[in-house]
């Protein structure tokens, strides 16, 4: 597991990770951290058993995987 938070640190570094080309350009820690705040607010809602927190998290999680990555490329 540490070695995954080297991977996402090195990721994270904009002199070592892979460079962006074109008109699209977007920092990957937002993405990162609207991740993490889905897992949190989602593991939250399962020990609180509260099924609307989950979904919250679950979205959030989409939302940072899937959908605001498709709007922007979408819109440059």
């Amino acid at each position: 597991m540490p070695a995954l938070w080297l991977v996402i640190a090195d990721f994270l570094n904009p002199d070592q990770g892979p460079s962006q080309t074109g008109d699209f350009r977007v920092d990957p820690a937002f993405f990162f951290i609207l991740l993490g705040a889905g897992f949190l607010i989602g593991a939250f809602g399962h020990i609180i058993k509260s099924r609307t927190i989950v979904a919250v998290g679950v979205i959030l999680i989409f939302l940072a995987t899937v959908f605001i990555p498709i709007a922007l490329n979408a819109t440059h």
